[in-house]
């Protein structure tokens, strides 16, 4: 009977430990623009610059989809900013992460605008 509880507790506790290092602010990133993003930098409001190019070597092609993931971060706005091959860029800011699980970013050519869920 003991054992049962045993694994049944460290069960749990595994489960409730890979929720707990899921971030909060985590999303689904959806490329929806018609031209492929080749940069992503996602930034606390609170921060003066950009991190790091979240793709890296990467290319989000029309139509596809990343995941972008935090580890260890708090708060809950952040901005983010896209670049294409030319280096031409679009920003939202002050998203609120913790409320959004999708973003579907869109460009006409002339007009650039998300879809937050």
């Amino acid at each position: 009977m003991r054992k049962r509880l045993f694994a049944a507790v460290l069960a749990c506790l595994l489960v409730l430990s890979g929720v707990a290092f899921a971030g909060v602010q985590d999303f689904e990133l959806v490329n929806a623009t018609g031209v492929d993003i080749y940069e992503v930098y996602v930034s606390s409001v609170k921060t003066n610059s950009w991190e790091e190019d979240i793709l890296g070597v990467d290319v989000l092609e029309d139509g596809d989809s990343v995941m972008i993931n935090f580890t260890g971060h708090e708060g809950c706005k952040w901005d983010l900013m896209v670049k294409d091959s030319d280096g031409n860029s679009l920003t939202w800011e002050n998203l609120n992460l913790c409320d959004i699980s999708v973003v579907t970013l869109h460009w006409d050519g002339s007009k650039a605008w998300a879809d937050l869920e």
